[in-house]
């Protein structure tokens, strides 16, 4: 008995990653829009009040005018579920390739990628950082991010030993965010990737950025040790833009994994207030 796959043409990839990037830069997710409202209910700092109006403005003539919300468009990372009952007509990575670099040349967009060492850019935005992971079904989902360089510059992995417990845990991420200060331009949200092991903590914190900003995290023991975190950070004072006040991120996101008995591995990717991110789903 012959068993049909479903197929998805790789042009068909490249058109939606080229529409993904380019919205993803011009328009902040409805998510985001709420925590700035929300924020801006909560924030005691006048300048911080002020802070938060502007960022609120700010999405409104990007998304009117089909401009880049922030002049740093990112370097791109793409997740990718890939079912194992479907047939990609061509290269899906070469498919992602090509949607990027369509993208960042048709949406006017900054491209900000360059060889490590002679600092030449690579004129495209490309190459792009690709995460697939097969999985059961017949559905291809796919999430395009945008990363800023300012707030990828301040996250950091620690390879914690395991007496530092939940305790060390909490130190290191407020310490974090307390040493980054103004720097991820806050009020951010705070990606923690905690076990498995050392690049492993980091690709879950990266990960938990998902998660669309006021969901509850689903495991009760995570969505109070997020509580505890969020606490502690808006307690620093830092503020919207790190000019002071109540608001120094708007959430903190969580995923985790066993680890090896040795290990307390701990991944902290702090992400900017733009948390830019577009979901296909094919």
């Amino acid at each position: 008995m012959g068993f049909n796959m479903r197929e998805i043409k790789a042009n068909t990839i490249r058109e939606k990653v080229k529409e993904a990037v380019i919205l993803a830069n011009y328009e902040i997710g409805e998510d985001m829009l709420q925590a700035f409202k929300n924020g801006l209910e909560r924030e005691e700092s006048p300048v911080g009040r002020e802070v938060l109006q502007d960022l609120i403005l700010n999405a409104k003539i990007a998304k009117e005018e089909c401009i880049p919300y922030c002049q740093d468009t990112g370097l791109v990372v793409v997740f990718v579920e890939l079912g194992q009952e479907i047939h990609i007509v061509g290269g899906l990575k070469e498919a992602i390739e090509a949607g990027v670099r369509e993208g960042y040349q048709e949406g006017y967009l900054r491209k900000s990628l360059c060889h490590p060492l002679t600092r030449k850019n690579t004129k495209d935005n490309t190459p792009v950082i690709t995460h697939i992971d097969v999985v059961q079904g017949d559905r291809l989902r796919i999430w395009v991010v945008p990363k800023g360089g300012g707030s990828e510059n301040m996250s950091k992995v620690f390879m914690l030993s395991p007496s530092a417990g939940v305790d060390g845990i909490i130190r290191r991420v407020v310490d974090t965010v307390m040493e980054a200060g103004p720097n991820p331009c806050p009020p951010t949200i705070v990606g923690v990737g905690i076990g498995g092991n050392f690049e492993t903590c980091a690709l879950l914190a990266k990960k938990a950025l998902l998660r669309p900003v006021g969901s509850s995290n689903e495991d009760p023991e995570l969505a109070l040790l997020e509580k505890t975190i969020l606490e502690k950070i808006n307690n620093t004072g830092i503020g919207p833009q790190g000019l002071g006040g109540r608001i120094t991120s708007f959430a903190v996101h969580i995923l985790m994994m066993p680890c090896h008995i040795a290990s307390l591995p701990l991944g902290i990717n702090i992400q900017c207030h733009a948390n830019r991110h577009r979901e296909i789903i094919l």
